[in-house]
């Protein structure tokens, strides 16, 4: 199918335990969350798709203002002399910068300007302006944003050429106050992947052939996805004085000497949606996780002719607005449908509750509820809607999220001897705990000899119990390694 011939809209999907790309790209695009557009690599996000991700950010700007943090924005173009003053930076990024070199009729520009990867260069330069004494830290800024990176391989929602996320960065005065930060966004990420989102993660820290370009050290969320890959989920990085020395971003202490800021910064984007898809979905499509479910609730009326539907409207409109104060985001699907129809399409998008409502219903002064997780069915009293319905909310996102735990669990290995790992992943994924010596060569070794497994992150605290599984010296560090998205 090429990347412009419309979408068809029927909404029969390919199974996922058939083929798990063309069924995630089928889900991505018959739910109506987003689509192809002529600009290769880049996507439109539809409404569906978009409401998922305003939810997203409403939850994670609560989150970091309570802790002070401040939203701005900056420019998305960024002189080439910026981006060229962090070597390890611009070495990391220049192959995915894209370059705007003319400007319409004024012709070539003085010098390039790079549409911005990420924001670290300007950013530094800007808020340098606004730092002068440690009374001005610590400078807590993000900013939403659009960026963009010269992907060609790309996938709708997990690797776009242009994708939205927040990026902050942060000034601070100690390095202890900055590693304390990288820890709180951390934890925060992992609060929107799990309280949020339904979806399990691994927080830890990155090797350093893994970590952000520029960064002292990066930090990570990794989820598995139910085709039994990992995907990195949201990361936190400690920047040290890398870009503080490059981009003379310094202030004067409580002993009036001139010292660097020690910065940080971190970010979630889109890509969380596409995660979301491939941990909870099913052969129907996608499940959604209640809470930043666009659709909580549909009400589904059965009816055969216009004196049915007139009574059941009269039912709907007299319990409707007990759903209301439950605060449940909901809708009716009074379209012409069969309901056959309506249930396929809102199973496809994952909507966690269907209130079907049909004759019987009326007469019994209830609605049948009906879980998109397990198809289960509740006649449920209608006076009892607005205080039952936020409680199987919830538990329908504890049930969702120990079925992706249960998952990763049962997705999970232990390995002591190299060649039993990499005969693991010649025919299986999933995620592999193993003692690693710390080597950089043994960190590429496996890499190599597994094509392209590699080290998602570990907790610096664990301790290794058994010798390197690739060189047999004492393990320093238990990892968890897994072929990525």
């Amino acid at each position: 199918m090429s990347q412009m011939e419309p979408t068809d809209f029927v909404k029969e999907i390919t199974k996922m335990s058939v083929d798990f790309d063309r069924w995630y790209t089928d889900v991505v695009r018959k739910a109506e969350m987003a689509d192809y557009t002529p600009v290769r690599g880049c996507m439109v996000i539809r409404p569906y798709g978009y409401a998922i991700w305003e939810n997203i950010q409403r939850a994670f700007d609560d989150m970091i203002k309570s802790s002070g943090h401040q939203n701005m924005y900056f420019p998305l173009l960024i002189p080439e002399e910026l981006l060229m003053k962090e070597a390890e930076h611009v070495q990391g990024f220049t192959p995915e910068v894209a370059w705007v070199t003319r400007a319409g009729s004024h012709g070539e520009l003085d010098q390039p300007l790079a549409i911005r990867p990420t924001s670290e260069t300007i950013i530094g330069t800007i808020m340098r302006r606004y730092i002068h004494s440690y009374r001005d830290l610590p400078q807590l800024t993000n900013q939403w944003c659009n960026v963009l990176r010269w992907e060609l391989r790309t996938r709708l929602f997990l690797r776009t050429a242009e994708f939205l996320w927040q990026e902050g960065h942060t000034f601070h005065a100690s390095p202890e106050e900055a590693r304390s930060e990288v820890d709180l966004i951390l934890d925060y990420y992992r609060q929107i992947a799990e309280d949020w989102l339904a979806m399990p993660v691994l927080a830890g820290m990155k090797t350093d052939s893994e970590k952000f370009a520029g960064a002292v050290y990066s930090k990570s969320i990794e989820a598995l996805m139910r085709d039994g890959l990992a995907l990195q989920a949201g990361t936190s990085h400690y920047l040290g004085q890398n870009f503080a020395t490059a981009y003379d971003i310094a202030f004067s202490g409580r002993d009036n000497q001139r010292q660097f800021c020690h910065t940080t910064s971190w970010g979630i984007s889109t890509r969380l949606i596409g995660g979301l898809i491939m941990a909870h979905g099913d052969d129907s499509g996608l499940i959604m996780p209640p809470r930043i479910a666009p659709i909580q609730v549909v009400v589904v009326p059965i009816f055969r002719d216009q004196e049915g539907r007139d009574r059941i409207e009269r039912f709907i409109a007299g319990w409707a607005p007990a759903l209301s104060r439950a605060k449940v985001r909901y809708k009716v699907d009074w379209s012409e449908r069969r309901p056959g129809e309506k249930y396929s399409e809102y199973e496809l998008k994952g909507v966690p509750l269907r209130l079907e409502v049909g004759p019987r219903d009326v007469d019994a002064n209830q609605v049948m509820v009906v879980s998109r997780l397990d198809r289960s069915k509740l006649a449920l009293p209608v006076d009892a809607l607005e205080e039952r319905l936020p409680e199987l909310l919830d538990s329908f996102h504890g049930a969702l999220y120990q079925r992706a735990l249960d998952f990763r669990t049962e997705n999970s290995f232990e390995f002591t001897q190299l060649s039993e790992l990499l005969a693991h992943f010649r025919d299986r994924s999933g995620l592999a705990w193993v003692d690693w010596c710390e080597s950089p060569e043994c960190e590429a070794q496996i890499k190599a000899e597994t094509g392209g497994v590699t080290i998602r992150n570990f907790d610096p605290r664990g301790v290794a119990g058994t010798p390197c599984i690739v060189c047999g010296r004492p393990g320093r560090l238990r990892v968890v390694l897994a072929r990525s998205y």
